[in-house]
């Protein structure tokens, strides 16, 4: 009987310790999730996020007031549309809760291939310059993949992407902003947009070329944890101060 009960304390015990560990874990994992969230790295000024119909229906009033982080997130970028004809389903209200927040917020095209002077239509047909936009963005994260040579391909690609840059800024008065990964800014865009400003992406670690003054934004990891999204979501950085 006495070893009966000495077995069940052990088994107890071990229990115990085991999610005592686990709740500590959990609770470690969270801080420091937060606190990728809230420290804003030397040379940068602000937080912010970009979301897509990926999030589902979001509501902003939850997430920037009922969780208290209306003053972490200072700006919001929201996918508009994609390619000649699809349009982000959850751009509008998206759009229209952030401006009724009083929110800064901006769209974003994903660009493929094909057509740029229809993909520019087809971005300025979902979205029409208002008070609190920030700049569009041109979200230029494939090459033109075809038989050719590397630099007729960057060739193609810039040429393609200039027609789309060049038509929304006539169009809106606004010089949008290239997002892309550092490799492509590096290898294809660096010397070639000098006078376009750029949203970095790159995760887990800085690099010189984020210090360049034309980034004024990086995106530095896709797994941010931000109450009020069920799902991880991009986070980002900026230089841009939002008073």
């Amino acid at each position: 009987m006495a070893g009966m009960i000495l077995l069940v304390l052990a088994a107890f015990f071990s229990a115990l310790g085991y999610f005592t560990f686990q709740h500590y874990k959990k609770n470690k994992v969270q801080k420091s999730k937060h606190e990728l969230l809230t420290t804003i790295p030397e040379g940068f000024s602000s937080f912010g996020i970009d979301v897509s119909h990926y999030q589902g229906k979001i509501n902003w009033e939850r997430v920037l007031k009922d969780n208290d982080m209306d003053s972490v997130i200072s700006f919001v970028y929201c996918k508009a549309s994609e390619g000649e004809d699809i349009i982000d389903e959850e751009f509008a209200g998206n759009r229209a809760q952030l401006n009724q927040l009083q929110k800064a917020n901006g769209a974003y095209h994903y660009f493929t291939s094909a057509n740029p002077l229809q993909q520019a239509k087809n971005f300025l047909n979902v979205w029409k310059k208002e008070s609190l936009d920030l700049p569009p963005v041109l979200d230029v994260e494939v090459e033109i993949s075809h038989k050719k040579t590397l630099p007729e391909r960057n060739k193609e690609l810039v040429a393609a992407m200039k027609i789309w840059l060049n038509y929304v800024e006539k169009e809106s008065g606004m010089r949008p902003i290239i997002y892309t990964n550092l490799y492509m800014y590096n290898s294809k865009f660096e010397n070639v947009f000098e006078n376009y400003h750029f949203w970095v992406a790159l995760y887990n670690r800085h690099d010189e070329q984020l210090n360049d003054e034309r980034v004024l934004y990086w995106q530095y990891s896709d797994q941010g944890e931000v109450p009020g999204f069920p799902k991880n979501i991009d986070v980002n950085v900026s230089k841009v101060r939002f008073d």
